[in-house]
């Protein structure tokens, strides 16, 4: 990367609480939380995460994680069932609410995904946007079984251990995210979205450096900035989709993690036990990231070492 470049993202990130580091120890009084900010695709170097996290987890008595066993049964029993919870079979269809140049990029996108254009074309936009953050490599990992990624080590490990596993949200909350976004917006995140999808394989193994490097803030920035270069939209228009996918996908839902991770901390403190938490590492960083609202509230936050 031109230094340059980096010396953007680098300014972009100074100031972000929390930007660096995906383990850290929340203490209060004698409670504890070990937060693991996570990586949810398939890497050996989870491996070396599992036996760094390993003392916690025989300390704990309960680990969280966005979803849990029976919320993710709960939301393939629900795909199943109701199809209409990712595509459109009414509304306008995507090639219609793109450019053609937007829509060929896309479906070229799509297909190296193995989605086909008759498919893609009736998708709902926030699963179109979330599978271009996906690169086909991880999508052919995902296809033969290999999705093993830190979030489904930590449950594998815990239910080996007998440690309850709870959910931080319901089933449902994917499809709850962006109920209240315009069509503009909702286009708007594929269109922000598509200067990834060109790229993808080499994203991806930037994206999965930069986290085992702890640079975890540098990653939304460095898809900022790539926005900016290879999109066809304005950096305002940027900015503001990005301000509102963060507040979407990973402000809200870090406010609504507070109450039970502190809840079950003093729960597990009358027993003389901790809890682990293991979610995106995106939901760590920033003045609404889980590690601030945690703080604000009194906890001392510190890296595990």
């Amino acid at each position: 990367m031109p230094a340059e470049q980096r010396a953007q993202i680098d300014a972009a990130v100074s100031n972000v609480p929390f930007a660096r580091g995906f383990m850290w120890l929340a203490r209060k009084g004698d409670q504890k939380i070990t937060i693991v900010g996570t990586y949810h695709f398939p890497d050996p170097r989870h491996q070396k995460t599992m036996l760094r996290i390993l003392p916690a987890l025989r300390d704990a008595a309960v680990l969280y994680v966005e979803a849990g066993p029976e919320e993710e049964a709960k939301l393939t029993t629900a795909l199943e069932r109701d199809p209409d919870l990712m595509v459109d079979a009414r509304g306008p269809t995507l090639p219609e609410r793109l450019n053609d140049k937007e829509w060929q990029a896309l479906s070229e996108a799509m297909a190296a995904r193995g989605m086909p254009a008759a498919v893609t074309s009736r998708l709902r936009p926030w699963y179109v946007s979330m599978m271009l953050g996906i690169s086909p490599c991880m999508m052919t990992q995902m296809q033969k079984g290999m999705d093993d990624g830190l979030d489904q080590l930590l449950v594998e490990k815990a239910q080996e251990m007998n440690i309850p596993v709870a959910s931080l949200e319901p089933w449902d909350t994917v499809f709850t995210l962006f109920d209240d976004l315009t069509p503009e917006q909702e286009i708007g995140m594929i269109r922000t979205s598509l200067p990834v999808a060109n790229h993808a394989d080499d994203y991806g193994v930037t994206l999965g450096d930069a986290y085992f490097d702890g640079d975890i803030w540098a990653i939304w920035e460095f898809g900022r900035f790539d926005a900016y270069r290879n999109s066809e939209m304005g950096r305002e228009e940027v900015d503001s989709m990005l301000n509102m996918a963060q507040v979407q996908m990973m402000d809200r839902r870090n406010q609504s993690w507070i109450a039970p991770l502190t809840k079950a901390a003093a729960d597990a403190a009358r027993r003389g036990k901790s809890v682990v938490a293991g979610f995106g590492a995106l939901h760590l960083p920033g003045e609404n990231g889980v590690l601030r609202l945690l703080e604000k509230q009194g906890w001392t936050i510190a890296p595990l070492r």
